[in-house]
């Protein structure tokens, strides 16, 4: 098992589609990178207390691949917009990839090399990439939230 920690705007969506990847054990929304010590949602979304909404998932590497999430995950939002996906806007809302080790490190920016070298999105990709920090799991209600309220997508 294995850990991979993403974030692609809001928590709600991102986490839906990482669950129904064959190979993801688990998955926990929550937030990440920030200055504050055990921030709630009301403090993170005022944008200043550095933390991204974000997932963390537990997968199985004889299942999938930790460069398999990665493509999930660029093709899940706009990585080439900053601080913002769709109607959601604020440092809590960036494109960043929290990585757990070196081999996830050097994925993840030749992954994000690639996508700029052909220009995949059209524009840069500005997703963050950096080390994976204390991650703080969101509050209860918000955990497989759109499972929950039996809805599909969040927009």
């Amino acid at each position: 098992m294995a850990i991979a920690t993403f974030a692609a705007g809001c928590f709600w969506g991102v986490e839906a589609r990482f669950r129904e990847i064959v190979g993801v054990q688990s998955t926990r929304v929550g937030y990440t990178s920030g200055e504050t010590l055990d921030p709630d949602y009301k403090q993170v979304c005022t944008g200043t207390t550095g933390h991204a909404e974000a997932i963390e998932v537990t997968f199985d590497t004889a299942k999938i691949s930790f460069d398999e999430l990665l493509n999930v995950f660029w093709h899940l939002h706009n990585p080439t917009t900053l601080n913002r996906q769709g109607p959601d806007r604020g440092t809590q809302y960036r494109s960043a990839i929290f990585y757990h080790n070196d081999e996830q490190q050097q994925q993840a920016l030749t992954a994000k090399q690639n996508l700029n070298e052909t220009n995949t999105f059209g524009n840069p990709v500005v997703t963050e990439i950096t080390a994976a920090t204390l991650f703080y799991p969101a509050e209860d209600y918000h955990q497989c939230y759109l499972e929950k309220k039996g809805l599909g997508s969040c927009h």
